[in-house]
């Protein structure tokens, strides 16, 4: 029986993550391992790994890393704890793969830790792109140690190709948000209200916002281009959602505070709304605003609009319904008034999620029990 070691560190990747676990978990074939750490273990953030345990999962080690501050210094000496603890855990757990979805600092620690451990990786949403944050290196590093590459598209297989990786072993799955939407039963309005406590309006947005980490000091200044535009926006409910640990993150996590101190009646904020809260508040809003991923690989599915502020997610594959803006008032007002113009409202109807089927566990579970285990991790680089 194949021990396969899956790494969590936020609630967005859990989210994603789910119905893979799940499916691990059911498989005769595979032995589930689940190692918890950085956002999930923070108190600032939440306390998520109690969303991991409330569904039924075993966590097998919990990894502390994150510190108390965002700077540039305190994420590269996370990262550095973070390769001590995935170590040990490691060593303990002796998992014949581990699977790292995505491309944080926190996965990077538990990529780096596996790899020198000679523990075969699987790199699930390798090969994008992300212009405006140093995700991009992290995960283009991560692919050049991983195994197996689990990718969300075609686009997305070339690139892994191009960096060197054999194409037997890129495989097309599709995105994972796809898959939980899929799979889920969401809620109805009724019931989501009362689970986050807020009314929907008759226009509603959710809006995340994350730094870009790659500019210096442009947080504060963007984030506020974007809070003055809906600040005028009195028609308009807002539901927040709170960023990750990330460099300058505790300073729009401070303004988000600020702003919705001002106006209770059409506004509230989560450190994490759970993942069934989150995924069925799509089904309500007009538009995601800010710059998650989620705008680009989820939103879609629900036949809503996207506005895609800055360079955070430049590069990515987009459907139509997204809308890319600068971070500077007059674009965001502008990106607002197409969002809810009479033409862009009609097209929204037909637009399809680029990111698959909605299958993608299904076949990364297949994959991990009929691909053979390597017996050693050289890799001869593949030249196009």
């Amino acid at each position: 029986m194949k021990k396969i070691c899956v790494i969590t560190g936020t609630r967005a990747e859990y989210g994603l993550l789910y119905w893979l676990v799940k499916g691990i978990e059911d498989d005769p074939g595979l032995e589930l391992q689940i190692v918890v750490t950085g956002m999930h273990l923070s108190t600032e953030f939440g306390l998520t790994f109690k969303e991991i345990e409330e569904d039924g999962f075993k966590i097998d080690k919990k990894v502390e890393m994150l510190l108390s501050a965002d700077t540039p210094s305190s994420v590269a000496k996370s990262t550095g704890l973070g390769m001590i603890g995935f170590a040990d855990a490691f060593n303990e757990l002796q998992p014949d793969i581990v699977l790292i979805n995505g491309d944080r600092f926190e996965v990077f620690a538990a990529a780096f830790s596996a790899f020198t451990a000679r523990i075969p990786i699987g790199h699930i949403h390798g090969g994008e792109t992300t212009e405006g944050a140093f995700d991009e290196a992290i995960r283009h590093s991560i692919t050049k140690m991983a195994w197996w590459h689990f990718v969300a598209a075609e686009e997305y297989r070339n690139r892994v190709i191009q960096l060197g990786e054999d194409p037997k072993r890129v495989h097309l799955v599709g995105g994972m948000g796809v898959d939980c939407i899929n799979n889920t039963v969401l809620l109805s309005k009724t019931k989501l209200e009362k689970s986050i406590g807020f009314k929907f309006g008759n226009k509603n947005l959710l809006v995340t916002y994350h730094p870009a980490t790659l500019e210096k000091n442009t947080s504060k200044h963007s984030f506020q281009a974007l809070l003055d535009v809906l600040d005028k926006l009195k028609d308009i409910k807002l539901i927040f959602t709170e960023p990750n640990a990330d460099t300058e993150g505790r300073i729009i996590k401070q303004m988000i505070a600020d702003f919705v101190s001002v106006h209770r009646d059409r506004t509230i904020s989560f450190a994490s709304m759970g993942r069934l809260n989150y995924l069925s508040t799509l089904q309500f809003v007009d538009a995601v605003v800010g710059n998650s991923s989620s705008g680009l690989t989820e939103a879609p599915t629900f036949k809503i609009g996207t506005i895609n502020i800055g360079d955070r997610q430049k590069g990515r594959l987009e459907a139509y319904s997204v809308i890319d803006c600068e971070p500077n008032l007059k674009a965001i007002n502008k990106a607002i008034e197409k969002l809810y113009s009479k033409d862009f409202q009609e097209k929204l109807v037909k637009v399809q999620n680029p990111y698959g089927d909605g299958r993608a566990a299904e076949k990364i579970i297949d994959i991990l029990n009929n691909q053979p285990h390597p017996k050693e991790l050289k890799k001869e680089f593949y030249n196009l």
